[in-house]
């Protein structure tokens, strides 16, 4: 099965959007339909997160399993009573500090949440944006947004709307147009069910700003295979995956460029087509410039018909373990430790 639709695009100003416009989107999520929209992280694949036929379209149309959860969007706190059975303190104290922002919190699902949402599991993820559109959207809709990304399952997330119609054209009802994200990354999804906070997906919010508020939070990076229940998204070990093969190189930085250079030409005597160094080596510092550029650079080198995607992997500092995370995830967990073998 699949879902089908005559794609609308709607060019919305970010900064002041369209009153008329963001109507129309709404429209076509309140009767069951499916919106792409921007948020400050990446663009979503929206439907209203209280009708679980509208769910379903999104696992159809981004040929996503099931076994896969959404994150509902939410444009005021009152929203949370709608998706959340209880709210702690600690998820008190979390909203407070970070949101509207880059920041989703796993909790018990209330009764009315449509199961799909979560693979079925009794928790509901749930997040603020800050992207003015997005707000926009679920206020005007009148009802919280599940929006996983805007993409083909598994593939690269969508910063763009180009992006979103590379891989969602026909199978999405309304694309909004808003420009590049800002972030580039997705969101920080913590799981709060739990005896201790945990970080499920590092993203755009780093996990020292996190344990200033709750200290007790740690980071868990979990490797699923396709098909394992996950608690949050972005837990499989393939993902953000480019069609060509990705490799990443771990080590200092000058026998990282030099282990780079040489794969390099061997790939290119054998009449390969190569793209190198998505993170250039003299900019690793500068993450946040590499976290908007990073799927937009792999979509970029697929465009060129590639054959493999040479990387230096980053360390796991600040924003870095989101970029880490997502450099695993599209090669599937393998890595090049210069001076020693593939891991």
């Amino acid at each position: 099965m699949d879902y089908h639709a005559k794609t609308i695009i709607l060019h919305i100003d970010p900064a002041t959007p369209e009153p008329d416009r963001i109507a129309q989107a709404a429209e076509v999520l309140r009767a069951g339909g499916l919106v792409a929209f921007p948020t400050e992280t990446v663009y979503g694949l929206g439907a209203d997160a209280l009708n679980a036929t509208a769910l379903d379209r999104i696992y159809l149309a981004k040929r996503r399993p099931a076994s896969d959860p959404l994150i509902a969007h939410i444009a005021d706190a009152t929203q949370l009573a709608l998706l959340a059975a209880d709210v702690p303190y600690a998820a008190q104290r979390l909203a407070a500090a970070f949101w509207p922002g880059p920041l989703t919190m796993v909790l018990r699902r209330a009764e009315r949440v449509p199961a799909n949402i979560a693979a079925g599991m009794d928790t509901v993820a749930v997040r603020m944006p800050i992207h003015p559109i997005a707000r926009a959207l679920i206020a005007a809709a009148g009802t919280p947004i599940a929006a996983p990304s805007a993409n083909t399952f598994t593939r690269p997330s969508a910063t763009t709307a180009a992006h979103v119609l590379e891989d969602l054209y026909g199978r999405v009802d309304v694309v909004i147009d808003g420009g590049a994200t800002p972030l580039g990354v997705e969101s920080t999804v913590i799981d709060l069910t739990g005896a201790h906070p945990v970080v499920l997906r590092p993203g755009g919010l780093i996990l020292s700003d996190l344990q200033r508020i709750l200290p007790d939070i740690t980071s868990e990076q979990r490797f699923l295979a396709e098909g394992e229940a996950a608690t949050s998204p972005g837990q499989l070990t393939k993902h953000y995956a480019p069609r060509a093969r990705v490799m990443l190189y771990d080590g200092a930085p000058q026998a990282v460029r030099e282990a780079i250079a040489d794969t390099a030409q061997r790939y290119l005597a054998n009449g390969r087509r190569v793209g190198a160094r998505i993170i250039a080596l003299g900019a690793r510092a500068d993450k946040a410039a590499i976290a908007r550029v990073l799927f937009g650079a792999m979509r970029a080198l697929d465009g060129q018909g590639v054959d493999v995607i040479l990387v230096p992997l980053l360390d796991g500092d600040g924003l870095g373990e989101a970029i880490r995370d997502r450099l695993l995830r599209a090669a599937e967990g393998r890595v090049y430790r210069v001076g020693g073998s593939e891991a």
